[in-house]
């Protein structure tokens, strides 16, 4: 059935010639061969929403024969991958859970029935939990407690649940009206942020995901009188000090067994803008201490399905103190997958029924890495005499590396964004 009207399915190359498009794809890597073993590839993927991580996830199942469909705002660098079978694009001034209500449970929604259903956003992780049940019925979605998976959406949330598990959070205050800044001023300590309950609805109004205040009450009152006027929910959060080499992340998929497949962790080397942007320099390295907490955050509800959070090492007392919980793939989808964790296919195995394998290693000598958004870390630290030329050029030539985003078979990713990235940069100095 073809879609009509508000629908805009984009072709690709894969859909118009065949089997052979793929065979351009990097294998799989040995490490991964057992995912392949007897793997049945016959149930597609259906990836909303995100941005770097929709390539990323698009090549990884198209590699293993899988059939991949996308919906998602062109922004999203996978539209427009080679390797997806066909793309939905979001109108633009659309909002994306309506065109997906229509899209997966309208009139004419048949098309995509049966398809597995893998959110890379919180918009998309907001739609699949408050229309979970709706969507079981003709698809297949992941075994998990919505009320919980919106609930974490929730910053606040997440850092009320981080101290019922006993896991370290840093200071912070509910602020629903402006007199309860009252309780900031007698206890802050600076810097401090004025974050979004819900980060999506925040960048979407702000274009960032948070305020950092540096040493003014009067400005954190400003900032939270802004965001009330824009209708948003803020809090009033501790900035854990010290650089972003202190942050690190743990992953894992719990299934409906309660069992996890993998442990996964990471670390930051760099974001951009510093201390407040994504990464754009990764190291893939176990970290005993931080898959501890992490394990430990989750195990303390009936969490099922993907899981990520983030933590920041706080010097002053030394604990790993709760950042964020994102569950879903992350930008540094691509780094797990070439070290060696395939986080993607564990789960499509998990979710149709299939034997996944035990993977118990990966490679921790290798970094992901943006050449551009790392190169413009280096020249904000070097003005705050955080970084050297020698200190930056050491840097990125240790470790084996993968690219953010960057394919030679795959270049159309990339290059479009650029293109929007430009015109983006022209019509802001216009």
């Amino acid at each position: 059935m073809q879609f009509k009207g508000q629908y805009h399915p984009v072709r690709s190359v894969a859909e118009d010639a065949g089997p052979s498009a793929t065979a351009l794809l990097p294998k799989p890597s040995v490490a991964n061969a057992a995912l392949d073993k007897d793997l049945d590839v016959s149930t597609p993927v259906l990836l909303l929403g995100g941005g770097g991580n929709s390539a990323a996830a698009t090549r990884d199942f198209a590699r293993h024969g899988i059939a991949v469909r996308l919906s998602a705002p062109a922004t999203a660098w996978g539209v427009f991958s080679r390797y997806r079978t066909k793309s939905y694009i979001v109108p633009n001034g659309q909002d994306p859970q309506d065109y997906w209500r229509d899209l997966l449970l309208g009139p004419e929604s048949g098309e995509l029935f049966g398809h597995i259903i893998i959110a890379l956003c919180d918009e998309a992780i907001e739609f699949l939990s408050k229309n979970h049940k709706a969507l079981s019925r003709n698809h297949l979605v992941e075994d998990m407690n919505p009320r919980l998976r919106q609930l974490m959406l929730d910053k606040q949330a997440t850092l009320e649940q981080g101290r019922k598990a006993g896991v370290a959070v840093p200071n912070f205050w509910n602020i629903n009206t402006l007199k309860d800044l009252q309780q900031v001023r007698r206890e802050a300590v600076f810097p401090v942020m004025v974050k979004p309950i819900h980060s999506h609805l925040f960048v979407q109004e702000f274009g960032r995901k948070l305020f950092i205040i540096e040493n003014s009450l009067d400005e954190v009152e400003e900032k939270v009188r802004l965001s009330f006027e824009r209708g948003l929910e803020v809090m009033v959060c501790e900035m854990v000090p010290g650089p972003d080499t202190l942050l690190s992340s743990y992953y894992t998929y719990i299934d409906r067994d309660r069992r996890n497949l993998f442990h996964y962790t990471k670390s930051i080397i760099r974001r951009f803008p510093v201390n407040r942007g994504g990464a754009c320099y990764h190291q893939s390295e176990w970290l005993p201490e931080t898959a501890a907490s992490g394990q430990k955050f989750f195990a303390s509800m009936p969490w099922r399905g993907m899981a990520n959070i983030e933590f920041k090492r706080d010097l002053r007392d030394g604990q790993l103190k709760v950042i964020e919980v994102n569950p879903r793939f992350t930008d540094a989808h691509r780094l797990m997958i070439e070290a060696g964790m395939p986080l993607g296919m564990m789960v499509y195995r998990s979710l149709t029924k299939q034997p996944v394998p035990r993977i118990d290693s990966y490679d921790q000598n290798l970094r992901f890495w943006n050449p551009l958004r790392d190169f413009m870390a280096f020249l904000e630290m070097r003005r705050s005499g955080d970084l050297t030329f020698m200190g930056w050029l050491k840097s990125i030539t240790t470790g084996r590396k993968v690219l953010a985003m960057f394919s030679l078979s795959d270049p159309a990713p990339t290059l479009i964004r650029l293109g929007q990235e430009i015109r983006r940069a022209i019509q802001k100095k216009g």
